[in-house]
């Protein structure tokens, strides 16, 4: 089995220009693993965060099961979190809550995306 194939949790969401969110996604540290086009429009991909967990996404379209954008959120572990962050930063994100100490242990941060989508990333893992 390959690790792909081990994933049993998949974030979903849609976007209004998958092709600019693929950069973005690819700056911040996601891996492309498979991306379906029809007519040139994003219709499924699948993208792997490299601590594990991926992505599936595609362009909002009328057939599709996602009718909006902009109201989803993720939280990403890293190893170093601040890193990931100014790596979102400078790909186009807003800060949302800065990178800081959290009470409950671990470092983290909120940005949006270009398209609304709130990532937090953060060095917190539970056990």
């Amino acid at each position: 089995m390959n690790e792909v194939a081990k994933i049993k949790y998949w974030q979903s969401m849609a976007f209004q220009d998958a092709e600019a969110m693929m950069t973005w996604l690819s700056a911040v540290g996601f891996v492309e693993h498979a991306t379906y086009r029809e007519d040139g429009i994003v219709v499924h991909a699948e993208w792997l965060w490299p601590g594990g967990g991926g992505l599936m996404f595609g362009q909002v379209r009328e057939d599709g099961a996602i009718k909006s954008t902009g109201g989803s959120s993720a939280y990403l572990i890293d190893d170093d979190p601040d890193a990931v962050f100014d790596k979102a930063v400078a790909a186009g994100a807003t800060v949302v809550r800065p990178m800081v100490d959290q009470d409950y242990g671990g470092r983290g941060g909120t940005v949006a995306d270009p398209e609304g989508n709130s990532w937090s990333f953060g060095s917190y893992q539970p056990s």
